[in-house]
């Protein structure tokens, strides 16, 4: 059995349950993955939790003031990623009326 298989069926036995992965939701993946940059599962998972309670969507998200995020943010550190992922939120509704599906077609 290859190196590839064993981590395969390790995950599958091992895995935690974690709400960022039972989601299609664009906006709760992208939340999980701003938070976990440099931040451990244990610490990141109630400031995710915190995050998706007060903003349960990108569009209330961007809505936000950057003192909301980043009271909230406190304790992460790296407070730009708070800034950054609220200047995108912003721009995602602005630009693409919320969405994460991009028209391809024009």
């Amino acid at each position: 059995m290859n190196f590839q298989n064993e981590i395969i069926k390790w995950y599958k036995v091992n895995k935690r349950e974690l709400p960022w992965r039972n989601t299609t939701d664009a906006y709760v993946i992208w939340l999980s993955e701003v938070i976990l940059q440099q931040t451990r599962v244990e610490q990141g998972l109630p400031y995710f939790n915190k995050f998706l309670a007060n903003f349960p969507t990108v569009g209330s998200f961007a809505a936000a003031s950057e003192i909301q995020v980043l009271k909230l943010w406190q304790g992460l550190g790296y407070y730009s990623r708070g800034r950054n992922m609220l200047f995108t939120a912003k721009q995602v509704v602005e630009l693409h009326q919320g969405s994460s599906q991009s028209n391809m077609s024009n």
